[in-house]
């Protein structure tokens, strides 16, 4: 079951009723004094999902009800939006006596036809490494060793300051790599260059400069920046 699906304020009041103690019944729960009707069909619709369970005559979180009524902002009863969370992998080799990066050019949207390192989310119960590494496999084709380097928090904004993204980046370098390099695929396309040809790129990110930074530095580090990037 996907737990991010839009809830009916109905149902967000019930979760949050069951928020703040183990178990209840149907009369306690009913806090909107709505028709017995109209309150049973929100209910049930609950238990379907798998988010609330009922035992007897009471009522409780299930396991999935806790997590997702858990993100709730609990004055509103919504679900509060949080950033995304994802790995950024930057792949290094020396060619002919030059440091190499593996840099990719973003083929769908949002920013199109823009350069940048790759990325991908975290999934559930997934560390960040096996993340970089199946996204590394995934999209390159590449396997190798993987060092966590650094966090990165990234704001994005138009040019009339519109808020577009909120995301925190697990950055890591990847060495030592094996295989064969999926040039092209489904979504973008892969190449190695030079650090001076890829600051040279037409429509680079604005942050790959300080990702270069990162994975060329020694130690941890974290950097949290807001952008105005423009081609969303």
């Amino acid at each position: 079951m996907h737990k991010d699906f839009n809830i009916h304020p109905v149902q967000a009041q019930i979760l949050k009723a069951l928020l703040f103690q183990p178990k209840a019944r149907f009369a306690q729960l009913n806090v909107l004094r709505l028709s017995t009707d109209h309150f049973t069909f929100h209910l049930k619709s609950l238990v379907a999902r798998g988010l609330v369970i009922k035992e007897g005559q009471s009522y409780s979180l299930s396991t999935a009800g806790k997590e997702f009524a858990n993100r709730f902002d609990t004055e509103k009863a919504v679900i509060e939006r949080q950033a995304k969370i994802g790995v950024l992998v930057c792949g290094l080799k020396k060619e002919g006596g030059k440091i190499l990066y593996l840099i990719q050019q973003r083929l769908k949207q949002p920013y199109f036809g823009f350069y940048g390192f790759l990325t991908g989310k975290i999934r559930w119960g997934e560390t960040v490494l096996a993340a970089a590494a199946r996204e590394l496999k995934e999209e390159t084709g590449l396997t190798g060793k993987l060092t966590l380097v650094g966090v990165r928090h990234k704001m994005d904004y138009s040019s009339d300051k519109e808020f577009l993204e909120d995301k925190y980046f697990f950055v890591c370098r990847a060495t030592k790599l094996q295989g064969k390099l999926i040039e092209n695929f489904e979504g973008g396309k892969n190449l190695w260059l030079a650090k001076p040809a890829i600051l040279a790129l037409p429509n680079i990110f604005q942050d790959v400069k300080l990702s270069l930074k990162m994975i060329s530095g020694k130690g941890f580090s974290f950097v949290e920046k807001k952008y105005i990037e423009t081609g969303y």
